[in-house]
């Protein structure tokens, strides 16, 4: 069985509040709740991978690239 825990609900400002004991801590600064029926579910919020992390971890790409044509756009084309 999971552990549990008797915990007291206080006031924030306009928010209610419970103190996260330090055995249910979670990783980082951000979480995600959701309520399902009476429960209350709060999870870890995964942290955000930038595009140049996502890139360095994708496996370069071995086939040639064909060439195009692809001439300057003209003025005429601009406006």
């Amino acid at each position: 069985m999971l552990p549990e825990r008797h915990v007291r609900l206080f006031r924030n400002g306009r928010n209610q509040a419970v103190r996260i004991p330090r055995e249910f801590e979670l990783p980082g600064d951000e979480a995600i709740m959701r309520q399902e029926g009476e429960r209350l579910v709060i999870e870890p919020l995964k942290p955000k991978r930038n595009l140049l992390e996502i890139l360095a971890t994708l496996e370069p790409i071995e086939e040639e690239f064909p060439e195009i044509d692809d001439p300057p756009v003209s003025d005429e084309d601009i406006f």
